[in-house]
């Protein structure tokens, strides 16, 4: 599968050339010009994207807020595609969670090795930061903030589930098909797992922070 990229950038012309040069390389771009619109793409369908390139100088919103409120929802590589080159802004960049800073003017052939690199960077690593969790897939560590949280197996992968499709609706049976639970056909076994999930990170089902009840469907993780 072709890795998809959001691009950010506010200039039709630079906007075009990026996408139709990154398209020549494999790559799928889905390109906003209103931030604000990209954010809410984002926040439903982060799991999607594989990079996000921004620029910095756009309509309603500073690209630095942009990258902030991306990377609050998911740990999503960005790279920063700005005219604003100073040592100033590419330190701020960095400090705000930027993984490259690529200053305007530059050939796209510069860019498209930029996001090789950060990809590859970013390929090594199985940990997933959403919310106030930082996921380890590989080693199976969750970690709420600083604390671990002890998860059983089948635990880990519901939560995992929910955590890959924040803000989004999911059955029971989707969670049920996407475990190891999918020899059990007894949707009630989900909410005992869910139970003992919220139980562990102190969420409350009667006002839950991270993991809300969709009545007659399933669940939601909202953190």
């Amino acid at each position: 599968m072709n890795k998809r990229i959001l691009l950010i950038e506010d200039e039709i012309e630079m906007q075009e050339l990026i996408s139709n040069y990154l398209l020549n390389y494999g790559y799928d771009v889905v390109s906003y010009t209103k931030p604000k619109d990209a954010i809410e793409d984002f926040k439903k369908n982060a799991d999607r994207y594989d990079i996000v390139i921004l620029d910095l100088m756009l309509p309603d919103m500073d690209g630095f807020d942009v990258c902030k409120n991306l990377k609050s929802y998911a740990d999503i590589p960005v790279i920063i595609s700005s005219a604003r080159g100073d040592i100033g802004n590419k330190i701020h960049g960095f400090e705000i969670g930027a993984d490259d800073y690529l200053a305007k003017p530059y050939e796209p052939r510069e860019l498209v090795l930029r996001i090789e690199a950060v990809l590859k960077r970013a390929q090594k690593s199985d940990r997933l930061k959403i919310s106030d969790f930082t996921v380890d897939e590989s080693s199976r560590e969750v970690m709420l903030e600083d604390y671990p949280i002890e998860f059983t197996k089948v635990e880990f992968e519901i939560f995992v589930y929910l955590l890959k499709n924040r803000n989004k609706v999911v059955s029971r049976e989707q969670l049920i098909n996407s475990t190891s639970l999918h020899h059990d056909t007894k949707n009630r076994t989900i909410d005992m797992h869910i139970s003992n999930i919220r139980q562990k990170i102190g969420d409350d089902s009667k006002d839950a922070k991270y993991i809300k009840s969709v009545w007659g469907i399933g669940y939601k993780f909202t953190g």
